[in-house]
């Protein structure tokens, strides 16, 4: 009695480590002896306010094996949804948890932190050509005539089913690849077969991010969420995106589904809000002047039966700067690529070629523009036999076809 006790330390709060010792905070205890381990992985951020590391291979799936990266952690180094993350991890009482950041999006931690902001980015038009048609490949030599990609080029494949867009979209990646071997091309399929998934990922020169149709809605909708957040870092440290989506319509669908009933319902049942990712993702592709680009090709389906296929088509008809439209009619003639080239074409495609080249582009288009869909493929793809490389059919080309 009368004794002054010394005060007890609450059973829950630990010793403050001395300053030789600390470590970044965290919620967690490490566990002695354990090993400490490079991870990598795209941040996903929980509303919580801690992330995990996903591995967009698995379509962002949630694993017990995903590294945890702590709050304080993420104010540290600036941390944002869709960074791909490298560090260093180690084993806590909750699992692993992020204690070290190396890299972000390849870059050392302070040159991310001096990164452009997406909102400050100036985008211009695209200049700079894919040069599909050096692939040898006939349908990427009438796809680089007739509606040519570039650098930012915000492109929709109008498909109608059989028409032979899977191959296609194959063709097309293998000649991006050729054509830009430093920029980076991720294949987005969204609610696809689990088949196509697995041919794409034996046959393509390009990262492919993939929800098969057996899984949830949830599963396609983060997978497009987290791919576009991933895409959006990539643009501001300056690199090239090329992203191929099959299909924007598959995605919207997933969204609407995903939100029915939560919001206004339009005309055709689509949900008010199941268009804006879909339309955000799209509007993404730009070309940046101060260095780096995303392009976007995607597909959009039609002559479905689907009243909601063609509102989402006619949503994102006048969004775009370049439109292949495929015609059904040729595929089920066997002629391919079963492009319609009177549909088909790119705004401001003057700034892709030079002005010798536009010359002899216009000649071409103006001979081909009375004829109907099956002859004016038919015709061009007679001339491109008769050429080795686009550059020599426009070279021969005098001013009659």
């Amino acid at each position: 009695m009368g004794q002054t006790r010394k005060p007890r330390r609450p059973a829950n709060v630990r010793p403050r480590p001395t300053k030789a010792a600390a470590k970044p905070t965290t919620n967690t205890t490490e566990t002695p002896g354990a090993p400490f381990t490079v991870v990598a992985g795209v941040l996903q951020v929980l509303p919580q306010g801690v992330g995990y590391l996903r591995d967009p291979l698995r379509a962002f799936a949630a694993s017990p094996n995903d590294t945890l990266v702590p709050a304080d952690l993420m104010r540290t180094y600036g941390l944002v949804e869709g960074a791909e993350i490298r560090g260093v991890a180690g084993v806590t009482s909750q699992g692993q948890q992020l204690v070290t950041v190396e890299t972000i999006c390849g870059l050392a931690p302070e040159r991310f932190a001096r990164r452009k902001p997406f909102e400050q980015l100036t985008a211009i038009d695209p200049h700079e050509r894919f040069r599909l048609g050096d692939s040898g490949v006939l349908s990427m030599r009438v796809v680089e005539l007739i509606a040519p990609f570039g650098k930012g080029t915000r492109a929709l494949i109008v498909a109608p089913p059989k028409a032979g867009k899977t191959q296609l979209l194959e063709e097309m990646t293998h000649a991006l690849h050729a054509s830009a071997p430093d920029a980076r091309i991720i294949l987005l399929l969204i609610d696809e077969r689990p088949e196509e998934v697995t041919h794409f990922r034996r046959t393509v020169p390009a990262e492919v991010f993939a929800s098969s149709n057996d899984q949830s809605l949830s599963d396609h909708t983060r997978l497009a969420e987290l791919t576009m957040a991933h895409v959006r870092c990539e643009l501001e440290c300056g690199r090239d995106v090329v992203v191929l989506i099959d299909s924007l319509t598959r995605m919207t669908r997933a969204f609407n589904l995903a939100g029915r009933g939560a919001n206004r319902t339009l005309s055709g049942g689509i949900d008010a809000r199941a268009l804006e990712l879909p339309r955000r993702f799209f509007g993404l592709a730009r070309n940046i002047e101060q260095g780096g680009s995303v392009t976007v090709i995607a597909t959009a389906l039609v002559e479905t039966g689907s009243r909601m296929d063609d509102l989402i088509f006619e949503e994102f008809k006048a969004t775009g700067n370049s439109e292949l439209r495929l015609d059904r009619s040729l595929a089920e003639a066997r002629i391919f690529p079963a492009i319609n080239i009177k549909a088909s074409g790119t705004r401001k495609e003057e700034l892709l070629y030079t002005p010798a080249e536009m010359e002899k582009l216009t000649l071409l288009r103006r001979a081909l523009a009375d004829r109907d869909s099956k002859s004016a493929l038919t015709g061009l793809l007679h001339l491109l036999e008769k050429a080795p490389t686009n550059d020599e059919l426009l070279r021969r080309l005098k001013r009659k076809v």
